[in-house]
């Protein structure tokens, strides 16, 4: 069965917002309206960071939010999160779900048009991008634009989720070339608050 996504992926990274621990982002994530978070920590010791997840999906359970966590299938399913999100280097989608809890979410990032339709069955949602130049994608990907997202609309049997680089001024019209909704990193933590620009994101992609 196809999710329903939310138009705005907010995902927590603790170095684009100031060193600041998970549970500190993911509460003001909420608060400006989040309803789909990620919890992205590449380097973060396995102990602290089942600790951290577990904290966040404490958060999210009364707003009805869901978290997901970032390459590790093992830490959502001991923390009861909501699922994974796997890159290029992780577990196959399949082998995944071997791992996580019965009827959790697995999501794929990739990177180019062929990737995204082949991942796509295997899939809850496929994430595309980078997008635009993102200072958290790795050097040798380049930009797809939103040409890319516009081929791919309508073509997969999963929710597509543009990411990279997306700024505030950018978001509308990344939804507009076809995306279910965008991914944001970078751009969540420029605002004053945090909480306050997530609320200008959702008011930006109309709720």
């Amino acid at each position: 069965m196809r999710i329903r996504f939310p138009r705005l992926y907010a995902i927590s990274d603790s170095r684009a917002a100031g060193n600041r621990a998970h549970r500190e982002i993911v509460r003001e994530l909420l608060a400006g309206g989040a309803r789909w978070v990620q919890i992205r920590a590449k380097d973060a010791p396995a102990g602290e960071f089942l600790a951290e997840v577990r904290a966040c999906v404490d958060l999210a359970r009364p707003a009805g939010a869901r978290v997901m966590v970032n390459d590790r299938p093992d830490i959502a399913r001991l923390a009861r999160a909501a699922g994974v999100h796997l890159g290029g280097g992780d577990l196959p989608p399949g082998t995944a779900r071997g791992v996580l809890a019965p009827g959790s979410l697995v999501g794929v990032s990739t990177h180019s048009e062929p990737e995204a339709v082949d991942l796509a069955p295997g899939a809850d949602y496929v994430a595309i991008g980078p997008i635009f130049p993102s200072p958290t994608a790795k050097r040798d990907w380049s930009p797809l634009g939103l040409e890319v997202v516009r081929r791919l609309r309508g073509r997969l049997p999963v929710p597509l989720v543009a990411i990279g680089g997306i700024r505030l001024e950018d978001a509308a019209a990344v939804l507009e070339a076809g995306a279910d909704a965008i991914a944001v990193i970078s751009d969540l933590y420029r605002g004053e608050t945090i909480r306050g620009r997530v609320a200008e994101f959702l008011r930006r992609l109309g709720g």
